[in-house]
């Protein structure tokens, strides 16, 4: 990955000369901007009143009691130096941003002297992992990710392939299968406002997040479900993104989703000075904030899925790029170790509360008459079974249901109308038409065959009518089904058995009349004698 930067990087430097070349001819120049000026007196009253109560502060490891002692050590300073200059009321915010420097100052050299970060870890450590899947027992999959004080609850939820999510755009349709959200709610960070649209935050944590999953699901052919994970993030301090990785991931094995590798993220962060630099794993949300880097980084435990980096300085070097990479390689292992040790793989079954899913192939004739006239008998099957219902052209269906024995009734209810004829096999069905050479029975759901008048019954039939009427129930046997779909029926073959005589096909050939009777006596015909002769004295 570092050598792909690497080599985008040189890419690109073409195109950058290229504009500065643009820019130069054609461009204005910048806007002057000077910064105002601290005054020499604040900044020097601001380090006497501060320094100490703030160093102090920044070396509480909790990071709630952490924040109420900097604010306190801000409110004391403030009020301090309102106090002392009452005349000069822009001093206050001048102190206010002395303030914002010192914390940072503080930070940061105390992690280059002496390698010990707020929460007294070192530069490679990461925090403290706890994890518990199937929290919620009512869910398909659930897991409680939780890496120092973030915590992440991820519910994974399995839909039918109707619940995709449909996506128009000006180049035309698409679906989504796959979709994870991640929620950030003010408590979290102990905070208390208004819950409106998701954020650009969120939606930026959730679009990571997802494509870091999203390489190791199994295709739809595979796994036809639509998979949703939601990502409520319970307490932040730093990572939330990456713990929704971790627990992402979980949350799908302990629904039964065969993805073919766990997946981890961590967050880097960097301290820079001049050319020292310290790579910092697995970050505090202070960390990130007053440091000058957030390198996320997710994958397996041979492969990186996802990458994304804010940086708050010019550019990183490539020695700085590599180091952070190795050592986040390092880090994601070892938590995917302890992912390992709670779920290793996913489980061999669906959760019991999850969509029991069948496909069958039926004839794509039939599906006119499964879904029925204005989608009449599919509408009856939903309701009845509480099933959900997906037809392809290609005849293809997929069958998704609350429980296994509605699955298996909803099964039933949509293979009914595309049974097949057995040859050799005895139907009661319905005349649905007499005509002179035979009778047409349906035996099945919109599948009906034809018994010839030679094969109604045992003894010559003259007439049709004289043996069967329309609407009559009668049962037959299947003495062929052809290529073309045709289906050859007999009445004969039934009243045969009735008497003991068991069906031999060879009785009924494909063609000709009645064929000979069972035993090979062709009687009924007596001599053939008087037949012959010289046709020229019948004249």
């Amino acid at each position: 990955i570092a050598d792909a930067l690497e080599w985008g990087h040189k890419q690109i430097i073409p195109l950058l000369d290229l504009q500065e070349e643009l820019r130069a001819k054609v461009g204005k120049p910048k806007i002057e901007f000077t910064p105002p000026q601290i005054n020499a007196d604040i900044d020097a009253r601001v380090t006497e009143l501060a320094t100490a109560e703030m160093a102090a502060a920044l070396s509480i490891t909790d990071k709630m009691e952490r924040r109420e002692a900097r604010k306190k050590v801000k409110n004391a300073v403030l009020e301090a130096i309102a106090t002392e200059y009452p005349e000069h009321p822009e001093f206050k915010g001048q102190a206010k941003e002395l303030l914002e420097k010192m914390e940072k100052s503080i930070m940061r050299e105390r992690i280059r002297s002496t390698g010990t970060r707020i929460d007294t870890r070192d530069l490679t450590t990461v925090r403290p992992i706890a994890i518990e899947v199937g929290a919620l027992p009512r869910t398909h999959g659930s897991c409680l990710f939780t890496r120092g004080e973030t915590k992440a609850l991820c519910v994974a939820t399995l839909g039918s392939t109707g619940d995709e999510q449909k996506i128009e755009t000006l180049t035309g349709d698409s679906s989504k299968r796959f979709m994870l959200h991640y929620n950030f709610p003010p408590y979290c960070v102990g905070e208390v406002k208004m819950l409106r649209g998701p954020s650009r935050r969120e939606i930026g944590h959730g679009a990571l997040a997802e494509r870091s999953i999203l390489q190791v699901l199994p295709s739809s052919e595979d796994f036809p479900f639509t998979i949703r994970v939601v990502s409520q993030v319970m307490e932040s301090n730093g990572s939330s993104s990456m713990a929704s990785v971790c627990g992402a991931s979980l949350a799908l094995m302990d629904a039964g989703v065969p993805i073919t590798e766990p997946v981890a993220g961590i967050a880097m962060g960097l301290i820079k000075e001049g050319d020292e630099f310290h790579v910092l794993t697995d970050i505090l949300g202070d960390e990130d904030a007053m440091g000058d880097m957030d390198f996320k980084v997710a994958g397996t435990h041979d492969a990186v899925t996802g990458i994304q980096m804010d940086i708050k300085i010019t550019g990183i070097p490539q020695d700085i790029m590599r180091k952070a990479l190795y050592q986040a390689r390092d880090a994601r292992q070892h938590i995917l170790g302890k992912m390992n040790e709670v779920l290793s793989a996913p489980r061999p079954e669906l959760s019991p509360n999850a969509p029991q899913l069948a496909v069958v192939m039926v004839n794509p004739d039939k599906i006119r008459e499964i879904i029925g006239p204005g989608g009449k008998m599919i509408k009856a099957i939903t309701a009845e079974t509480g099933a959900s219902i997906d037809i392809e052209d290609s005849g293809k269906v997929s069958i998704f249901a609350p429980t296994l024995e509605a699955l298996e009734k909803a099964k039933e209810r949509v293979l009914y109308f595309d049974q097949k004829a057995e040859v050799g096999k005895n139907y009661t069905g319905t005349v649905t038409k007499v005509i002179d050479c035979g009778a047409v029975v349906e035996i099945l759901p919109g599948l009906d065959g034809l018994v010839h008048i030679s094969q109604l019954g045992i003894e010559r039939v003259e007439n049709v009518t004289d043996v069967v009427k329309l609407g009559q129930p009668l049962e037959v046997k299947v003495l062929d089904v052809e290529p073309t779909g045709r289906v050859r029926l007999s009445r004969k073959a039934v009243l045969y058995e009735e008497q003991g005589r068991p069906y031999d096909p060879a009785d009924y050939p494909k063609t000709g009349g009645g064929g000979r009777r069972p035993g090979g006596d062709r009687g009924g015909r007596g001599d053939r004698g008087g037949r012959g002769g010289d046709r020229r004295d019948r004249r």
